[in-house]
């Protein structure tokens, strides 16, 4: 499939994919399939450990094209189709194998602010604003992206009822993103975390990763005897075993991903 609307590229292990579909970056159904391929890529590459998400310009993206989804309504079964697709491009997101950075460069909407809420980890530009303005148009959406972020009680209620926006440092304050930064420090804050992740195993971040999701719904008894599974079952993998004999010998380890 061709990309109109998603730049990728890779350096020392790290993909930097960026959407760039102006004026706003917003989600079409083409860039939604962009989207679920790209991600299906990257969980296959051997060349990437850790992806970074971003957009150009000031806007990381503006959630849905509503002008299309106007269009789609008048067909039976499009707006349906879409909807799908909005699933599908979250969990290619939140399904991916390899650890995602969000680097918020700027306005983060509705599906700009679930995709960005999807990654791993959050780091946003002290210019970045974010919200879930689909009340304004008549429809809910969005409490699930709250509660992911710890967002839940008044400050969610108020920010689902309203489609008020928030503010990077806000939500930093709030404890609801990893980071702000300025915004000319953005991707080099993006890069130095990610090339800090790419330095591990990569079979214990895909391990650490896919553990993390299991256990935010388990009950902590069940989630810490799921967690010491995984640990028993890599105990004996070449990358263990070279990461216990380089931490004996002072050095830095060398995975090879088994």
């Amino acid at each position: 499939m061709s990309r109109d609307y998603l730049e990728v590229t890779v350096s020392d292990a790290v993909a930097v994919v960026r959407i760039d579909r102006p004026p706003v970056n917003a989600q079409n159904l083409q860039m939604r399939d962009e989207f679920v391929g790209v991600f299906d890529e990257m969980s296959e590459r051997e060349d990437v450990r850790v992806v970074i998400l971003t957009g150009t310009g000031k806007v990381f993206c503006a959630g849905a094209d509503i002008k299309e989804m106007l269009e789609l309504e008048q067909t039976p079964g499009r707006y349906t189709d879409m909807m799908r697709k909005v699933r599908e491009l979250d969990n290619s997101v939140r399904e991916c194998t390899k650890p995602i950075i969000a680097a918020v460069n700027g306005v983060a909407l509705g599906g700009g602010f679930s995709l960005a809420a999807a990654c791993d980890i959050m780091i946003a530009s002290e210019t970045a604003s974010f919200s879930l303005p689909e009340i304004n148009v008549g429809i809910p959406g969005g409490g699930s992206v709250l509660h992911r972020l710890g967002l839940s009680g008044s400050i969610g209620r108020r920010l689902l009822y309203t489609g008020a926006r928030i503010s990077g440092p806000e939500l930093a304050r709030l404890g609801a993103i990893d980071a702000c930064v300025p915004a000319e420090r953005l991707m080099d804050e993006a890069m130095a975390l990610a090339r800090e992740l790419a330095q591990k195993s990569p079979l214990a971040l895909y391990y650490a990763k896919q553990a993390y999701a299991v256990v935010e719904e388990m009950p902590f008894r069940d989630a810490f005897r799921h967690e010491q599974g995984l640990t028993y079952r890599l105990r004996d993998a070449a990358d263990t075993r070279e990461a216990r004999q380089a931490f004996m010998e002072k050095r830095a380890p060398a995975f090879v991903g088994r």
